[in-house]
């Protein structure tokens, strides 16, 4: 009895060595099955391009294929064996793609570049981090390659549109995010420690980054698709911008002022979701409850839009909008200590007049600019500051802002369309009031 227990037990882990084992082999079939789809893939893309050069090509459907599962079994073999053999397979291949774009820089091909070459490179390296039990980034890696391989026409159009300015732009804003950012203290300083520089810091790039991304999708869209596109676009970027462009738009083509009193009443609506965004990504309490009076002033804005647009005396579009600078280190300096001067005054300005300091503050710093209230409140709301007079303050702001984009108008247009945006910014300042009003209700 007893032998035969032993001799059940032993079969019986025969039988689970076998299983595990069909189990690992099937696990590298699965791995390496993904590394040849990944050079199949990256070689479709490859052969498509040179498809008039065919017998002539460096690398197509096959090789890519190869290449894949090359790096496949040789990531196998890395995994098991160490590092080294991985390391040597690559060193082999990468020879072998080098003594090609020799000999094909010497033949004078049609064209002598080395994205192919960097290519196969990608595919082993794909390849072998799919057998390696990475195949999730693996797979994830192979469609990013072949996507920037087939954008060859809209890349290339891009850098050719691109003007040294935007260019300036860019590095300027990866200079304040990635370099300048990193090494700021994250620890506050000052009064009741309210200037911490890392923070600050952070809430420029951010509002940095709106504008930016907004001023391209102006460049790119623009007017060629009507005034309201470009106005939402102008309200992600500078509702204040926008405002004036168009009222003088407005000034020099008197038949489309109702059309560009659209586009500024969009801007504005566009304005109120933007800030909501803000405060409600640094401070969800406190953006639930600006989710009200915010709310209803971009509807009311939206609907302004909407009466504008239908009133409209004559169908056009309008001119080439007046696009400045994407990005200026020197205004994200004077935003930073505009920011910094704000929080500070609103600490004053509690202490000697409380609530209404703080009240009087966000409606002189409307004037110029309410993201600054708005930031200036997320850091506060809740930690100092109650959440109510915090939001209270912000939603002033905007008031002021939007009457100073209907004085902007007047001043600088007037006519029609200075009367319908007096009428269009008023009735959203109502609703804003209505908001606020109901806001509070809920809060007491």
């Amino acid at each position: 009895m007893t032998l035969g227990y032993a001799f059940l037990g032993q079969h019986a882990k025969m039988g689970q060595g076998q299983a595990e084992d069909r189990l690992e082999h099937l696990e590298l079939f699965e791995r390496l099955g993904l590394a040849l789809a990944i050079g199949l893939l990256m070689g479709v893309e490859r052969g498509w391009q040179a498809r008039e050069y065919e017998g002539g090509r460096v690398a197509g459907i096959r090789t890519f294929a190869l290449i894949g599962l090359l790096g496949g079994v040789s990531g196998w073999f890395g995994h098991i064996m160490g590092p080294l053999a991985l390391g040597a397979a690559f060193v082999a291949l990468a020879a072998v793609v080098v003594a090609s774009h020799i000999m094909r820089a010497q033949k004078g091909d049609h064209e002598v570049g080395v994205t192919t070459e960097i290519a196969e490179l990608t595919a082993f390296a794909l390849g072998a981090l799919a057998a390696m039990g990475e195949g999730s980034a693996a797979a994830a890696g192979g469609v990013v390659a072949t996507a920037l391989l087939g954008a060859k026409d809209t890349l290339h159009g891009w850098v050719r549109r691109l003007e040294l300015l935007e260019l300036r732009a860019a590095i300027k804003l990866l200079l304040i995010s990635v370099v300048l950012l990193p090494v700021l203290p994250n620890q506050g300083y000052g009064p009741e420690e309210a200037l911490n520089p890392y923070k600050l810091w952070l809430l420029v790039v951010m509002v940095a980054a709106i504008s930016f991304t907004g001023y391209f999708a102006i460049k790119i869209a623009g007017p060629r698709i009507g005034s309201l596109l470009t106005g939402v676009f102008g309200g992600l970027a500078s509702s204040t911008a926008l405002t004036v462009s168009f009222a003088r738009m407005g000034r020099a083509n008197p038949g489309m002022q109702s059309l560009l009193a659209a586009g500024v009443a969009v801007a504005n609506a566009t304005m109120y979701a933007r800030l909501w965004l803000i405060v409600f990504v640094l401070n969800r309490p406190m953006g639930l409850k600006l989710a009200v009076p915010l709310g209803f002033m971009c509807a009311a804005g939206l609907i302004a839009t909407w009466l504008l647009w239908r009133a409209r005396d004559a169908e056009g579009k309008p001119g080439e909008t007046a696009l400045s600078n994407p990005f200026e280190l020197g205004m994200a300096i004077k935003f930073a200590a505009l920011l910094a001067g704000v929080i500070l005054a609103s600490k004053l300005l509690q202490a000697w007049g409380g609530s209404a300091g703080l009240y009087l503050l966000a409606a002189l710093a409307g004037l110029a600019d309410v993201d600054a209230v708005a930031l200036s409140m997320s850091q506060m709301g809740g930690k100092g500051v109650a959440l109510a007079v915090a939001t209270t303050s912000v939603t002033i702001a905007a008031f002021v802002n939007t009457g100073v984009k209907a004085a902007l108008v007047t001043g600088l247009c007037g006519g029609l369309m200075a009367r319908r945006m007096a009428y269009a910014m008023s009735g959203v300042i109502v609703a804003g009031v209505a908001g606020l009003a109901v806001g509070w209700l809920g809060w007491m």
